[in-house]
């Protein structure tokens, strides 16, 4: 049987309630309760298996109850259908508040044969963050999933879809890539401008794309054109980088809450140790430039950090951790990221080409960087301290 209870909050009500059923020795076996606006509202599943009285007596109760308390109180009898399998999975819909969200993602949701077990929504400013709780049934979760990323992104909003089981845990390490995501910047392109070399450097990162280099050989010819240039120029790009909105704030949450962070990127080392230092990562790792007598000298020391290396890097830092890849969460842009992200617990595609779309997780957008929070359930209190 269930049970919907609403009307205008006050202290009690569950109490009062609950009570009634106690007293008839029936026994609740969920429960979904919360208040909105000054609005309480409430619905309970109860077994009458073990009770004596009849549903109308029950209802009866209630209603006598609930008028006392100034609430409404609905009773739906149901039979319990035999138990299916159930696919559940999270998904969270990040966007800028506008008339017609909620219909949009349902209508959706619908035309894919999906149902919507729960949502709960947040706005916080213009920002809007909607949890779905959906039950898959019998579709394929990684088509349905495919789908889904490409529908809401049309209608222009961000998702992030996860298995039910996954979101419920605890992610421990977070780790981003560096050049267009936790910084504006492409950092190589910077230094390009600054030795005069930013069309040849541009045609080298056209071939690396394009597949006619691989991405090692066209890091090197690139640091190579750079060979000379004074590091006191580093020094003035860094002063110079644009942080993505919400980075300072995100970090400072994720430390807060309890996350391990990390900058993974196949930028250099000398960016990613000072961000590691004024934003308070606990790892960094970037490609080191040869630097002698204050000037580059074209090379680079020690291991190139590739996709492939990225994705050790995550194997390298669950060791470290003592904690499995389901725990990591992948944050990047670019077709570098793609196998970082694809092992992680949660990759997540952050203002990303198609490529790394198709195999993330869901896709954030530029503007919408600190919904991160609301898809791991960072604290309200740094949710609040945001929109302060």
């Amino acid at each position: 049987m269930g049970i919907g209870v609403y009307g205008e909050d006050k202290p009690g009500i569950v109490a009062e309630i609950s009570g009634v059923l106690a007293e008839n020795n029936i026994n609740i076996v969920d429960i979904e309760q919360n208040v909105l606006q000054g609005i309480f509202f409430m619905f309970l599943v109860a077994d009458m298996s073990q009770s004596s009285i009849s549903i109308s007596r029950l209802k009866s109760l209630l209603q006598k109850k609930a008028g006392k308390l100034k609430l409404e109180v609905n009773v739906v009898p149901f039979r319990h259908s035999r138990e299916r399998a159930r696919r559940m999975h999270v998904m969270t819909v990040i966007g800028r508040d506008r008339v017609g969200i909620v219909h949009d993602i349902s209508s959706i949701l619908y035309e894919l044969g999906i149902n919507i077990e729960k949502m709960s929504l947040k706005a916080r400013g213009d920002l809007i963050s909607i949890e779905f709780f959906l039950d898959m049934r019998g579709e394929e979760p990684e088509k349905v999933k495919k789908l889904l990323k490409e529908r809401i992104e049309k209608s222009g909003l961000d998702a992030v879809i996860q298995p039910e089981w996954i979101y419920r845990k605890k992610k421990r390490l977070i780790v981003f890539d560096m050049d267009s995501t936790i910084v504006e910047n492409e950092i190589i392109n910077e230094l390009a401008k600054e030795a005069g070399v930013e069309k040849e450097v541009g045609e080298l990162t056209r071939e690396a794309m394009d597949g006619e280099l691989d991405f090692d050989t066209a890091l090197k010819k690139r640091v190579r054109l750079l060979k000379g240039l004074d590091v006191e120029v580093l020094e003035r790009i860094f002063r110079n980088i644009r942080l993505t909105p919400g980075v300072r704030e995100l970090i400072a949450g994720l430390k807060e809450a309890g996350y391990k962070t990390a900058i993974v990127s196949s930028g250099f080392s000398y960016f990613t140790d000072r961000l590691k230092n004024e934003l308070g990562f606990d790892y960094a790792f970037g490609n080191e430039l040869e630097i002698k007598n204050g000037k580059l000298t074209g090379n680079i020391k020690g291991r190139i950090i590739n996709a492939k290396v990225k994705a050790e890097i995550i194997e390298e830092l669950a060791r470290i951790e003592g904690i499995s890849r389901d725990d990591i969460v992948a944050v990047g842009d670019g077709a570098n990221d793609t196998l970082m992200i694809k092992n992680a617990g949660l990759g997540v595609a952050f203002n990303a080409k198609s490529i790394l779309k198709e195999i993330s997780d869901g896709s954030i957008s530029k503007n919408n960087f600190i919904g991160l929070a609301t898809v791991l359930n960072l604290p309200s209190e740094f949710k609040k301290r945001v929109e302060d």
